[in-house]
């Protein structure tokens, strides 16, 4: 079996649009950027073993504010710099109560069924409560990237970092325990 390390998208792998304290995936494909250490994060995590496998929740899609045009734009240009593994997008609102939108675990479930993931020796990385609780549901080992938002934190996580480069060498350093 293998093991996968899950990236939550906005926050995480790329930037978001902060108002009055709260997260906001970005709109367009040109205010679609990356941080910094993303790819270096991703390419690190791949040589050490790890699928490297995004799990996302969009609803702006299902809301009508952005389109699977530009969604799928965003998520191949994503691709394209970072060289993950797959992306599993959820597109549905909070009130469609979907098995996919975290956090209910299904995205990652359905991950872990098709490429035969061990999810005990697999990774949730995310800055909502939400991926948090769907790494947990999903039995993943999970980390926080505390962003400062003005939203419920999570307390259950197994550690909390800033950014991803700070998860990835947590994690790299977990491997060789």
């Amino acid at each position: 079996m293998k093991k996968a390390v899950f990236l939550d998208r906005d926050g995480v792998l790329s930037k978001t649009q902060i108002k009055n304290g709260k997260s906001f995936a970005v709109k367009n494909l040109k205010d679609f950027k990356l941080f910094c250490h993303s790819r270096e994060s991703v390419k690190k995590l791949k040589l050490a073993g790890f699928m490297v496998i995004v799990v996302t929740n969009q609803p702006d899609v299902g809301k009508k504010i952005i389109s699977k045009i530009v969604l799928n734009k965003m998520h191949k240009k994503l691709k394209n710099k970072t060289n993950v593994d797959a992306i599993y997008t959820c597109t549905h609102t909070q009130n469609n109560n979907c098995y996919c939108r975290k956090p209910k675990p299904g995205m990652i479930l359905n991950a872990a069924k098709k490429f035969n993931i061990d999810l005990k020796k697999s990774f949730m990385v995310g800055d909502r409560f939400s991926d948090i609780i769907a790494g947990q549901k999903a039995k993943c080992r999970s980390i926080f990237l505390d962003k400062k938002y003005f939203e419920k934190k999570p307390k259950s996580q197994e550690a909390t970092f800033s950014n991803l480069k700070q998860a990835t060498n947590y994690i790299l350093k977990q491997e060789k325990l």
